[in-house]
């Protein structure tokens, strides 16, 4: 499907989805503007400041179901990953979306010791990663019905992670390049069950645009709002031939591995979207973290080699100050690092009519 025509498609073509905020107390607060989930609990949504919406900790490629996880002590990672955190707490930044599924190393406990003491606000999520060759595939993705996975991703939101209280911010899928397959497709069709039972918003790794423009199709047909979605690893979509398209859709698009040696791909994507007046869809980070790593007898956390010498930093240290002098003001990129991520993620109470 070319843009033009993407572009010229019904928002809804399914049953019509009503999402709205509630009014919930946290404390003596009321949360009017809605609220997100952390590891520690609710937060009322202007709460969450300077956020990164697309990094990880720690992550273990090792594959689903091959060992147990995690496979280190988390007393040792806790203390190798606790200065990275500081030091990103000091530079400004708030809340910290961790997008780091089960069955890759998602830890739960971990992160919200480090919560606790760094006072950063951590956002984990629920659901399944296909891209990679479902490599990171538990067996009974194949076996089990939607409505079957959709339980245990309901579970986990109902009653906390491996029951410990601990409750996803955010679906989180994966999916690879072009045409989806058929797991892929019922992962997406188990997301729209979870999200409009919950309003937790359905945050995809894409492998490129044409894949995100057949989810996209997908989930409205099945009753999720486009802005019920963002759009992962937008970046992918070399020519952003679709960025526009499934903006002014309604999508978030997430450009989140960013590096020094992608600046120019960066602002001019970004530039883009402002001539186009939908700066408000846009969503910045690094997809920076550490991976489990065997050496010998012992386990060590090797950092990405995605670009960046320190983590979790270079969007505010190299990408700013470039886009700043591009054009883009500091309301507007205020707006990009605090604003549109608490739009993206806040959860909402859906109803379908």
């Amino acid at each position: 499907m070319n843009r033009r025509k993407f572009i010229s498609v019904s928002c809804l073509t399914g049953a019509i989805t009503l999402c709205s905020d509630t009014l919930i107390t946290f404390g003596s607060q009321e949360m009017g503007d809605g609220y997100v989930m952390t590891v520690g609990g609710k937060l009322p949504g202007d709460k969450m400041g300077v956020t990164l919406p697309h990094e990880h900790i720690i992550t273990d490629f090792t594959g689903a179901e091959k060992i147990q996880q995690p496979q280190y002590q988390r007393s040792t990672a806790f203390k190798a990953m606790l200065p990275y955190l500081l030091s990103a707490k000091a530079s400004g930044l708030n809340t910290f979306i961790d997008c780091t599924p089960a069955y890759i190393g998602r830890d739960v406990i971990l992160l919200k010791q480090l919560s606790e003491a760094t006072g950063l606000n951590i956002i984990t999520n629920t659901g399944y990663y296909a891209a990679a060759d479902q490599k990171y595939l538990p067996a009974h993705a194949y076996t089990e019905s939607s409505e079957q996975l959709a339980a245990r991703w309901m579970k986990e939101w109902e009653q906390g992670i491996e029951d410990n209280g601990i409750r996803p911010g955010f679906i989180k899928l994966g999916v690879g390049v072009g045409a989806l397959k058929p797991v892929e497709q019922k992962l997406i069709r188990t997301a729209a069950k979870v999200h409009l039972k919950t309003g937790l918003k359905i945050a995809i790794h894409t492998g490129d645009g044409t894949a995100a423009v057949t989810y996209t199709e997908l989930l409205i047909n099945e009753g999720v709002r486009p802005d019920a979605l963002i759009w992962v690893h937008a970046q992918n979509d070399s020519k952003g031939e679709f960025h526009t398209a499934l903006a002014m859709k309604g999508c978030y698009i997430s450009f989140d591995g960013f590096n020094k040696d992608e600046l120019a791909t960066y602002c001019r994507y970004i530039k883009n979207l402002k001539e186009e007046g939908l700066l408000n869809k846009v969503l910045l980070s690094h997809d920076d973290g550490f991976s489990v790593e065997k050496k010998d007898s012992d386990i060590i956390f090797n950092q990405y080699q995605n670009g960046n010498s320190i983590p979790y930093g270079s969007v505010f240290t190299i990408l700013k100050p470039a886009l700043l002098q591009q054009g883009v003001s500091a309301l507007e990129f205020d707006m990009i690092v605090r604003d549109n991520p608490r739009h993206a993620f806040k959860i909402e109470v859906c109803r379908v009519g």
